[in-house]
């Protein structure tokens, strides 16, 4: 039996659940072209990847609906039953936040969503992980690539401690996962189906959600509660070859 590894550090739980990219669909697009569209879709991925996991409540939900949703400061102010100068303040304290939370300028920028590269990318991913191929899995990471797993207050970081995880939790399972393709948070995702060695089924497992980095995968988010994958539109069971 493979051994677990330890994991790098314990933090404190983040409960954020994963969001179906389709429910961004009926967002309004003020702005006009593929450029200005893009740019949009960006500040929708700050919002949910930073603000949803490290903002106080009152915050996050000034910033998304007034930065995000584009609803006017008075309109929040009466969905949060506050004062418009408390959503001011609100979303100035969010701003600064969400600003000091961006990536290193060093840090390559990910793939446009749903580009040749972001598809070969998540393509090999997907090709690694049905194969049960952890080698070729880890070396699509970045070399301080992270694993977690919320809301466990668990992280694993770097290839050598990543892939000692993927061995024992592949021995565990006795089988390779099945993986059908989504998006959630506005990243590439994964709906995760194990196959079932008494049916001719493989049943749903869990969610995975990538995070990219130029060419390579800088975090790997594992969601374990299988109830999340209807809200994708994700089969209930997969069929065995």
């Amino acid at each position: 039996m493979v051994e677990p590894p330890e994991p790098t550090r314990r933090t404190d739980p983040l409960w954020v659940e994963p969001y179906p990219d389709v429910l961004l669909e009926d967002i309004p697009d003020r702005a006009p072209g593929p450029a200005a569209d893009y740019e949009a879709k960006e500040s929708i991925e700050l919002a949910f990847i930073v603000a949803l996991q490290h903002l106080p409540p009152r915050q996050r939900a000034a910033l998304v609906l007034r930065d995000v949703l584009g609803f006017r400061a008075t309109e929040v102010a009466d969905m949060l039953d506050t004062s418009e100068a408390s959503v001011k303040g609100a979303l100035q304290r969010a701003r600064a936040a969400l600003q000091a939370g961006l990536p290193a300028a060093d840090r390559e920028p990910a793939p446009r969503p749903n580009s040749a590269g972001e598809r070969q990318l998540v393509g090999r991913f997907a090709d690694a992980v049905q194969s049960g191929d952890v080698d070729a899995i880890v070396a699509l990471l970045t070399d301080d690539a992270v694993l977690t797993m919320p809301p466990q207050p668990l992280e694993y970081e770097g290839r050598d401690v990543i892939a000692a995880f993927l061995r024992h939790r592949e021995e565990l399972r006795g089988a390779a996962l099945r993986v059908v393709p989504t998006r959630a948070n506005t990243q590439p995702a994964f709906g995760c189906y194990l196959p079932d060695a008494q049916a001719a089924i493989a049943r749903p497992y869990g969610l995975l959600v990538l995070t990219l980095e130029g060419d390579a995968i800088a975090a790997i988010t594992w969601f374990a509660d299988t109830g999340v994958l209807r809200h994708f539109g994700l089969p209930r069971t997969l069929r065995n070859p």
